[in-house]
């Protein structure tokens, strides 16, 4: 007797009979091509709009910039150092959509502090506090509580140093403690987002690239069956991010900006109880962080910094970058770690648009651009380009109005799958996967259903649990 299929499994066998559907002719009503989480949203909100909708993605849910993020959930604190209420104001409202609806066996409040002393005086101090309570503002205004984020405030020195042990006591005369909301895996969040858009009738389809899009057609090919098609839709979606240039026929212009990571011990830094922020001396807005992460690591980063060339599936971290993490985070350290602390190492690009002709060719830095996002008409596609992570469902609402602006948008009320966890073990997380969320290789279970694959060490010691898992998958679970 067959297993029951709930309506938010996904695995190969469903991949095959709908991508058949769709080769024989079938139309839907939205195409959205790119499985991150812009498009797991668009998917999303089309389907709950009563619209047929397919997602495809070339490679695996969030295979691209979607699983390099900094897997935070912010409220857009800088946004308001540089002016830009409306994006800050955006990013809290998002937050907390995420915190209470979406999402919250996924995110969980984070401490941050923020070191008063050295490259802090007292005038920065004040500023940086004032910035803070305008957040709290914000975040009361969204309809966060204080009790899931509180309020910030000034510590004690000895405070500081019972959040966070490295830090430096030298001219330390306390710290400003705020807090934010941490993604627990940014991956999971967009199989959480696809799951959800699957339940309620959307087709995701990964491993199925399109080639090229035309205003009602998409020209596809299949990497796990081998052939190439067309699937026909009343509207097209490019939600592709960095790529999205690359399939708009160069009607969008994009400058992308890499972020770097690295992963360390937590005892590498003292064990901190709390997220660090780092100041950084030429800026009054920018930080290198540090974030304690629940797998015993600490995650340092961001960089901020132009990309050009062709985009690779998997940026790097340069040894330039990684000198300038170690660097900016052991200011305010008792110990500045070193390379040979770092074990793991990962790094993303933002897909920012280009104001202008300047902006596109422009080599200087994009931590000024706006992370404000747009969605772009042309040749009969829509291109929903910029924004961030925690704004994404908004994104997907602005384009999804655009196809239908008549029908109302309601994923900001919608509970995502999975806040019923699979077993926690690694074997049966692994069976879980294959059977219930489209791992297809050693590669979607590792790299992005259970990252264990951010650190090698960890990726090589759980490479047999995967074949296993794949292995002994029932039946047609499996390609």
């Amino acid at each position: 007797m067959p297993r029951p299929v709930a309506a938010d499994s996904l695995d190969a066998a469903r991949r095959a009979r709908e991508l058949a559907a769709l080769a024989g002719g079938e139309t839907v009503d939205v195409l959205v091509v790119g499985g991150g989480i812009v498009g797991a949203w668009a998917a999303l909100d089309a389907a709950t709009r009563g619209l047929s909708v397919a997602l495809v993605e070339r490679g695996d849910l969030a295979q691209g910039t979607s699983r390099w993020s900094s897997k935070l959930a912010h409220g857009g604190l800088r946004y308001l150092a540089h002016g830009d209420i409306g994006v800050a104001w955006e990013s809290a409202r998002e937050r907390a959509i995420l915190i209470d609806v979406s999402a919250p066996h996924l995110i969980r409040p984070l401490p941050f502090v923020i070191p008063l002393g050295g490259q802090v005086d007292r005038v920065a101090g004040g500023k940086l506090e004032g910035g803070l309570h305008l957040g709290d503002a914000l975040r009361a205004a969204a309809g966060t509580s204080r009790r899931r984020l509180p309020s910030a405030r000034r510590v004690s020195a000895e405070e500081a140093l019972r959040l966070a042990p490295g830090l430096t006591d030298r001219g330390l005369r306390g710290a400003l403690l705020h807090w934010d909301a941490q993604i627990e895996d940014d991956a999971r969040l967009v199989l959480a987002v696809a799951r959800t858009a699957a339940a309620h009738g959307a087709r995701i389809l990964t491993y199925v690239e399109a080639t090229a899009l035309r205003a009602g057609t998409a020209a596809v090919e299949d990497a796990i069956g081998g052939e190439s098609g067309e699937i026909r839709a009343r509207h097209v979606i490019n939600a592709t991010g960095v790529w999205a240039g690359e399939l708009s026929g160069g009607a969008v212009r994009l400058r992308p900006s890499k972020g770097s990571h690295l992963l360390l011990p937590a005892a590498a830094l003292g064990e901190p109880r709390a997220a660090i922020n780092a100041p950084l001396p030429d800026s009054s807005s920018r930080f290198v962080f540090a974030v304690p992460r629940s797998d015993g690591l600490v995650m340092v980063g961001i960089t901020d910094a132009p990309f050009g060339g062709p985009i690779p599936d998997v940026p790097g971290v340069d040894p330039d970058e990684e000198a300038f993490l170690l660097a900016s985070i052991g200011r305010v350290l008792e110990r500045t770690p070193t390379p040979a602390d770092v074990v793991g190492r990962f790094a993303g690009l933002r897909p920012l648009l280009a104001s202008g002709e300047r902006d596109a060719d422009d080599a200087t830095a994009t931590s000024d651009l706006s992370r404000r996002h747009a969605v772009i008409e042309h040749d009969g596609i829509l291109t929903v380009v910029g924004g961030k992570l925690t704004t994404a469902r908004r994104m997907a609402q602005d384009a999804l109005d655009h196809v239908t602006p008549g029908a109302s948008c309601v994923t900001h009320r919608i509970r995502l799958a999975g806040a019923d966890r699979p077993p926690g073990d690694l074997t049966a997380q692994l069976r879980f996967a294959v059977e219930h969320e489209l791992a297809l290789t050693v590669e979607d279970l590792l790299d992005r259903r259970t990252r264990l694959g951010l650190v090698p060490e960890r990726r090589a010691a759980a490479l047999d649990a995967a074949r296993a898992a794949l292995d002994a998958a029932p039946a047609g679970s499996a390609a």
